[in-house]
């Protein structure tokens, strides 16, 4: 419950309007003020005068803006939340206005590139050296120091209609975990915390990309069964994913892991898992991307974590069959019996 000193202090800030940015923002409002960053000025003026997005009646303590300025002049703590491949310009757009004294806790599950053309992800080589987790971008594009990550499970819709959920904040600094923690713990919305920040955003982005594999599973209607046994397989390749890039196992089987990879690899209301739907019913990448509302970030991350696979050298046949079907134009049904006959002989062996 909020305390009117609570509601005196300084404004919250959430850059990104789209459902997920709102909903943090709609949730952050029972504790505190809250500015809203939104590029459209007809959005922020919606917002401000209807007090509704996406359906979704918002409390008089949020109000929206277009000035990324005024809202880091106000807002001590920030929550940035877009897509992956959007990250790095807003922080350099937003990065003049940023100092030392500016907490950042981003939302954003997936991955930066440089030195890429995205256009030509298939024909790319991808190291290492051109991949970095959000707080990565934030480190390099602006003085901040401290920062975290919010992870999952997240569902947008789930979290509107006031369903009960937790969250993770990944962070190095305890003074992140905690202030987080203050300005989002709800009745409906836990908040838990760990030091392991790498660890929370792998998890929070390599996920996508099986829930799009779970979501091919049950737009062919395959059952219970094999979804159970990709959704374990898959989180034994995310933790490899994991150990390969520094993260260490134990970040992976936490709400952050396996919580988040259930509720998004089981969902409908997930982007990922409905991609993958769809894409077994014969649509094909572009027909399903044209028609989405927002970005499904587990196809981008799928074909970064297939290149990463080939530099780091790992067996990773989920991610290969993935990248087959959505880049490749493999058959779906090649792809789930070449899955169902590949020679796994031992079920753990990470721990």
């Amino acid at each position: 419950m909020s305390t009117a000193n609570e509601k005196n202090k300084k404004s919250v800030g959430v850059i990104g309007a789209g459902s997920f940015g709102t909903t943090i923002a709609n949730l952050l409002s029972y504790n505190r003020d809250v500015v809203l960053y939104t590029r459209q000025a007809d959005l922020a003026t919606q917002i401000n005068e209807e007090h509704r997005h996406f359906d979704l009646k918002l409390k008089d303590s949020l109000r929206a803006t277009t000035d990324m300025e005024e809202l880091a002049g106000s807002c001590d703590l920030i929550f940035p939340i877009v897509p992956s491949n959007a990250f790095r310009q807003t922080i350099q757009s937003i990065s003049p206005y940023l100092r030392p004294y500016h907490i950042l806790i981003h939302g954003t599950k997936g991955f930066d590139l440089t030195d890429v053309d995205e256009t030509q992800l298939r024909e790319a080589v991808i190291t290492r050296k051109n991949v970095h987790t959000m707080s990565e971008v934030i480190l390099q594009e602006s003085s901040v120091v401290r920062i975290g990550c919010l992870s999952g499970p997240n569902l947008s819709s789930e979290i509107m209609a006031g369903q009960p959920t937790a969250t993770v904040i990944g962070s190095k600094f305890s003074e992140v975990i905690k202030k987080g923690r203050k300005a989002l713990d709800s009745r409906q919305f836990h908040v838990f915390g760990t030091h392991d920040i790498l660890g929370a955003e792998l998890a929070g982005a390599l996920k996508n990309a099986i829930a799009i594999g779970s979501g091919i599973l049950g737009g062919l209607e395959m059952g219970k069964n094999i979804q159970a046994m990709l959704i374990t397989r898959g989180l034994m390749e995310m933790i490899y994913f994991g150990k390969a890039l520094g993260a260490k196992s134990s970040a992976f089987v936490g709400t952050a892991g396996i919580g988040d990879l259930v509720a998004t690899a089981t969902s409908k209301q997930s982007r990922n898992y409905t991609f993958g739907v769809r894409l077994a019913k014969g649509e094909t990448m572009e027909d399903v991307s044209k028609t989405m509302p927002e970005l499904a970030e587990g196809v981008r991350t799928i074909a970064i974590m297939q290149k990463l696979a080939k530099d780091y050298k790992l067996h990773v046949p989920i991610t290969q069959m993935l990248y087959n079907v959505i880049f490749e134009g493999f058959e779906i049904e090649r792809a789930i019996g070449y899955l169902m006959k590949y020679p796994y002989s031992v079920d753990v062996d990470f721990l």
